[in-house]
């Protein structure tokens, strides 16, 4: 399987500035990749089922891979919620398909936001990973807006291995996450 740009760009380029920067000894100390955790979230999933179904086929165009079905962990009566019920889909991206959808998301779908300035550099948790949220689902290439039934939004969690969240923002700027100034 080919490498993607973005693998190639980190394994070039951004581990030689991040040893420079903070010094590491040892290469094994510079922050990389773990996984990318795509999540939405639909409180309308539990009485339309289509919802979910939609969701769930969009997530695969969008990531190359079968999402799963996120349910309540507890019942909730203000929302008409029954454990187990089927509430959002999420999908987990590792190794090759992680690179590829990071290098899509900053490339082309960020930038096909309006009036985009770049993301927020304050949404990182204290543990060097980074969260961002997105309104709608047709600033990814591969939804056609046509075949779009309801606009729905989605969170993004990028997980890193960095220890501080200014190694992980560094890492990420280094990546080409393009965060506001």
């Amino acid at each position: 399987m080919a490498n993607s740009r973005l693998k190639e760009k980190y394994e070039n380029e951004v581990v030689k500035a991040l040893i420079e920067k903070f010094g590491y000894e040892n290469v094994m100390q510079v922050p990389k990749l773990e996984k990318i955790v795509i999540n939405v979230g639909l409180g309308e999933a539990k009485d339309n089922q289509n919802l979910l179904n939609a969701v769930k086929n969009e997530l695969a165009l969008i990531t190359g891979q079968q999402p799963i079905e996120a349910k309540a962990k507890k019942s909730v009566a203000n929302f008409k919620l029954r454990e187990g019920q089927a509430i959002g889909a999420k999908v987990t991206l590792r190794r090759e398909k992680m690179y590829d959808f990071l290098d899509k998301l900053i490339s082309i779908s960020l930038p096909r936001v309006r009036d985009f300035r770049g993301i927020n550099p304050n949404s990182f948790d204290g543990r060097g990973n980074y969260s961002l949220g997105i309104k709608e689902q047709l600033i990814f290439p591969e939804i056609k807006y046509d075949n779009v039934d309801f606009l729905h939004g989605m969170d993004i969690t990028i997980v890193t291995t960095a220890k501080t969240d200014e190694e992980a923002k560094a890492f990420l700027q280094l990546m080409g996450m393009p965060f506001t100034k």
